[in-house]
């Protein structure tokens, strides 16, 4: 999917999508290839505050250069798009976890991390505090489930495309408030 149709994709679904300085163009492509792309994968990002959250997601810190990821989701549920291509998001996860999502079958328990995901998912950031009593506003939760949903219906997946963080790789806890299977039956009722 190209930049243009990613943006495409997701008003399309009823998002309200913020552009965020030359994100079409800002990634870590020098790094490594970006696809096959398999997957959406979700995260927490441990920070608060919109406009410092979508800043951090951009331009990502001392340890770890931006973006990092495709699209950060706010509380007030808008996706605000900082790249596009390969994003510091997923980093290795489990070769069994990707076949799984590939083939949309139920998800085995991550139990290593031999695989590099930054260049097999979409990641979409969602501002919270990931400590399990920062609210998800509903209004959040929809824009979660509709971003994911965009990228499915554009490549063709169903809901087991789209995983957390914490099933990925060995000791992650996001998205932490809500669950990925309560997640995946929304997406799956919006793609219906």
């Amino acid at each position: 999917m190209s930049a243009s149709s990613f943006l495409k994709a997701l008003k399309a679904e009823g998002l309200t999508v913020v552009e965020v300085g030359d994100w079409r163009d800002h990634n870590r492509n020098h790094k490594g290839h970006w696809g096959p792309v398999h997957g959406v994968m979700i995260h927490h990002t441990v920070t608060k505050g919109s406009a410092r959250t979508v800043d951090i997601c951009r331009e990502g810190h001392e340890d770890l250069p931006g973006p990092l990821c495709h699209g950060v989701i706010t509380k007030d549920g808008k996706v605000h798009l900082v790249g596009y291509g390969r994003a510091n998001h997923a980093g290795l996860g489990d070769d069994d976890v990707l076949r799984a999502v590939i083939a949309e079958k139920a998800l085995p328990r991550d139990n290593e991390a031999n695989t590099d995901g930054n260049r097999h998912f979409y990641g979409f950031e969602c501002e919270n505090l990931g400590d399990g009593d920062d609210p998800w506003p509903a209004a959040q939760l929809e824009a979660i489930e509709r971003a994911a949903a965009a990228v499915c219906r554009h490549h063709g997946w169903n809901e087991r495309s789209v995983i957390g963080h914490l099933e990925w790789q060995p000791g992650k806890s996001d998205p932490r408030g809500f669950t990925m299977a309560s997640m995946r039956r929304r997406i799956r009722d919006r793609l219906k």
